[in-house]
């Protein structure tokens, strides 16, 4: 499982004409399953990025997570997170779990954040969405339940 997380003051996504999730100060989750993920790796990585330190502390150093700031965080589903580029000018998406796994692990890691108390807000599965935010910082990590960047 691999995921984009970034840290927003706000951000939003829209399908179609249709507002579906919103959030202000909190955390932005672009989110990719591989075929090979499981819900050990919906957990472990929900754990990760709820308890992720890169919120300022009072003197301004990211010593925070999101946990302890009280913020939301916004999930959406990115199959392309598992695009494989090294080869011709087309990416490959053959490491991308299926539509059916990949609806389910997602599903189970937004549950596994709620359940950390989070409140979380969604994309929707399979739909081409507009996902517009505000950097704050601007702070971007790159996550895999699976190797080191």
């Amino acid at each position: 499982m691999r995921s984009c997380v970034q840290r927003v003051s706000r951000a939003a996504v829209i399908v179609g004409t249709e507002s579906v999730g919103k959030i202000d100060s909190g955390l932005l989750v672009f989110l990719g399953v591989s075929h090979d993920d499981d819900s050990e790796d919906a957990r472990y990585l929900a754990e990760k990025v709820v308890e992720l330190r890169v919120f300022p502390d009072e003197e301004g150093k990211m010593n925070r997570s999101l946990a302890e700031t009280g913020g939301s965080m916004l999930v959406v589903s990115q199959f392309t997170l598992f695009g494989d580029c090294r080869k011709g000018r087309r990416p490959s998406f053959i490491d991308a779990a299926s539509p059916e796994k990949g609806e389910r692990l997602y599903l189970e890691f937004v549950e596994a954040v709620r359940m950390r108390g989070i409140e979380v807000a969604t994309g929707r599965f399979r739909a081409h969405m507009e996902v517009s935010l505000v950097n704050d910082g601007p702070v971007t990590m790159l996550l895999d339940s699976k190797k080191v960047f």
